[in-house]
């Protein structure tokens, strides 16, 4: 029993200490926890299993959509959306994804006037989920493939105006770095099966604005003789590429494209600094005087990092009709989200230590109010204080975790008619996907394959 008298009536504050430390570590599973069972079954391959564990853990009604959307069910889209994709579930994975884009914010990284981004990193569930902008950029991408899998030329061309609005935010933000070139990439070739070959072309410019890609060769070579329209990445790329092979040339107009998609990218954990490291990370950013925070028993700040993700798939094969051929590796998503969270991880950590000043300054004054009251238990009032709000204080670690670190592309002319595909994923043995696809003259097929793991 814990007794609380005034200054003039004795204290007894026996077993408050272990009473308020286990209050503080314990509570109901945070969303990253309940994750887990679906990342195992993921990785495993079980993608069935694994939507059925993300249903679960964020509240979405098996195979359906949500009547309101919390903190948790936008998330729980964006993963369940990505496996979808991964079962050939183009449709549903649509769906889950259009839902997503409708109510998902966004981390507005380049006007943090405040040290908002900061502050949402210690919100846990109690906000709704906020992609990061190359997040956003790469929902687009990824709902592209599905319209152009399920061969809608127009539902794929409104992914693309979604995806260039994000694209120009990150160009002004962050103009040396690449963003999604998978994206502009499909963008174009959507783009040119609409017969809009200046717009194809300056996306186009976009993705060989961040690498050369060989399969992109013949079909900006023939788009040169169509529009005028030269950007500084076609022109570069125009000056050393040599034109199609004649075989290429004159095949009719039917065409794959093939998008492979492996790996992860990296995932929140929480993470330990010293506090005298952080301190001196950030310098100025800091709210509050940063001397209380020697008085705090932890000397560690804690703070939402960022962890490499398991991938099986180091390597990847195609073979179409038998014939070797070589996807472009357009995308590595994990990168570009690492480049990312380096800029805005001063942010995060000086709301970290602004949260953690907070906390000693008021520990000290219970340790203060402890001892004026002559019952010696200061120091017990501090700790108990401090656990307390280090336990309501949890960085959030939520992730879109089931998206792409990798992304491929592939494209060639073909004759009309049936082919047969073979993609090989890792190796020692590989893990071989066969899929038979029929082409119609003048048409395309579009090979999605998705394997976040």
């Amino acid at each position: 029993m814990i007794r609380i008298r005034t200054r003039s009536a004795r204290v007894n504050w026996t077993g408050a200490a272990p009473w308020l430390l286990l209050w503080a570590v314990s509570g109901c599973a945070s969303y990253s926890e309940r994750m887990t069972a679906a990342s195992t079954d993921a990785q495993a391959g079980r993608y069935a299993e694994a939507i059925g564990q993300i249903e679960q853990a964020s509240g979405l009604p098996a195979d359906g959509m949500p009547e309101k959307i919390d903190s948790d069910t936008t998330l729980g889209l964006l993963n369940r959306g990505t496996l979808e994709q991964a079962l050939f579930r183009f449709d549903a994975s649509s769906r889950d994804f259009q839902a997503a884009d409708k109510d998902l914010e966004f981390l507005d990284i380049a006007n943090d006037t405040g040290g908002e981004i900061g502050r949402y990193f210690f919100s846990d569930s109690a906000v709704a989920y906020r992609a990061s902008p190359t997040e956003k950029l790469a929902l687009n991408g990824f709902n592209m493939m599905n319209y152009l899998a399920l061969g809608n030329l127009q539902g794929a061309r409104v992914e693309s105006r979604r995806f260039s609005v994000m694209q120009r935010y990150l160009d002004e933000y962050a103009q040396a770095q690449p963003h999604a070139a998978f994206g502009s990439y499909l963008a174009g070739f959507t783009l040119e099966r609409l017969g809009e070959f200046t717009g194809a072309m300056r996306y186009y410019d976009e993705a060989l604005a961040v690498r050369d890609f060989e399969s992109l060769r013949g079909p900006v070579r023939r788009l040169a003789e169509r529009t005028p329209y030269r950007g500084k990445a076609i022109e570069k790329f125009l000056s050393k590429s040599t034109p199609p092979a004649e075989a290429d040339a004159g095949k009719e107009s039917a065409e794959l494209l093939v998008v492979i998609s492996t790996g992860r990218v990296p995932h929140r954990i929480p993470e330990r600094m010293p506090i005298g490291a952080a301190i001196g990370l950030v310098g100025t950013q800091i709210s509050g005087d940063p001397a209380v925070l020697g008085y705090s028993v932890f000397k560690f700040v804690v703070y939402p990092g960022l962890a490499p993700s398991p991938s099986r798939f180091g390597q990847v094969g195609l073979r179409v009709d038998g014939r070797k051929a070589q996807p472009d590796l357009a995308s590595r998503l994990g990168a570009e989200i690492r480049n990312e969270y380096e800029r805005i991880k001063p942010s995060i950590i000086a709301a970290a230590l602004s949260r953690m000043i907070v906390r000693a300054a008021a520990a000290e004054g219970m340790r203060q109010a402890g001892n004026e009251a002559g019952n010696g238990l200061g120091w017990v009032l501090a700790l108990a204080t401090e656990a307390t709000l280090v336990g309501l204080d949890k960085p959030d670690t939520r992730s879109w975790l089931f998206l792409p670190d990798r992304v491929y592309v592939y494209r060639t002319r073909l004759e009309p008619g049936k082919h047969h595909v073979e993609i090989l994923l890792g190796n020692n043995p590989p893990e071989i996907h066969r899929q038979e696809v029929e082409i119609p003259a003048g048409g395309f097929a579009a090979l999605i394959v998705t394997a976040p793991r």
